[in-house]
């Protein structure tokens, strides 16, 4: 197949809407498959929402994850910074109670002081002292984050400037982080892990979704690249993309 024939099977993916944080068209159809952490984030939040009243999901995307922690909390908030997404989460979220609050930047949650049990945020920024302000007594902060070494392999098989902005950003860095906001760390684990490819189709559309890992990503940029990444894929049969993960369990100084 000719270069030009391959560009419009490329620009499909690109066309094909992507809403919430939802990459089932990739997942189900086995065309990506994460390898397992030695952690499971929901599994984990689910043993800290036991008895509590009130929750906040800082970064729900379209509510995909939240949904399937129900029971809620009969207080329970969530926010979402990326307008498209707001209005998915509000369609998956509302009917089960939640609030959905649409949200620019982390820096001033609109909720009270010492309002949550509990805090959760899986990939989503934060400021620590912000999350503490919300947080009653006691109450529990758990975020999974994606760290600064993640899929830069992307970036090397596109020929692509790496992003040097979070190279800092690891499980040493953002546990120092939480200690001087005042937060007593409970549990903490990090790994390198990957992410499998078979095609180079669902490479381009998880570059449309992280669009911050190549900024200046267009198949029309880096035709060239991805047409040589394919023929490299039609020989090996997939691609492992190394990933780096970290979680944490916090909670706060301030006793009951």
């Amino acid at each position: 197949m000719q270069e030009k024939d391959w560009m419009s099977v490329f620009q499909e993916e690109i066309n094909v809407p992507f809403e919430g944080w939802n990459f089932s068209r990739l997942t189900e159809t086995g065309r990506m498959q994460e390898a397992p952490l030695s952690w499971n984030y929901a599994s984990v939040v689910r043993q800290r929402m036991r008895g509590i009243q009130s929750l906040l999901d800082m970064g729900t995307g379209g509510g995909e994850l939240l949904s399937k922690l129900q029971p809620l909390p009969s207080k329970t908030f969530a926010t979402e910074g990326y307008l498209p997404n707001v209005e998915v989460a509000r369609a998956n979220l509302e009917p089960l109670g939640v609030h959905v609050i649409s949200l620019d930047g982390d820096d001033e949650l609109p909720l009270p002081d010492q309002s949550m049990d509990l805090i959760i945020n899986r990939h989503e920024s934060y400021l620590p002292s912000e999350v503490y302000r919300l947080l009653k007594p006691e109450g529990i902060f758990i975020t999974q984050q994606v760290g600064g070494k993640d899929n830069h392999k992307l970036n090397h098989l596109l020929g692509a400037p790496v992003p040097t902005d979070y190279l800092h950003w690891d499980l040493t860095f953002a546990t120092n982080q939480l200690k001087e906001a005042g937060f007593s760390i409970l549990e903490q684990k990090e790994e390198e892990a990957f992410t499998r490819f078979y095609d180079v189709g669902a490479i381009i559309y998880y570059l449309k979704a992280i669009e911050w890992q190549i900024h200046d990503f267009t198949i029309e940029r880096y035709a060239d690249q991805l047409v040589s990444l394919h023929y490299d894929l039609q020989n090996a049969g997939y691609v492992d993309i190394p990933t780096h993960r970290f979680i944490i369990v916090a909670q706060t100084g301030r006793k009951l």
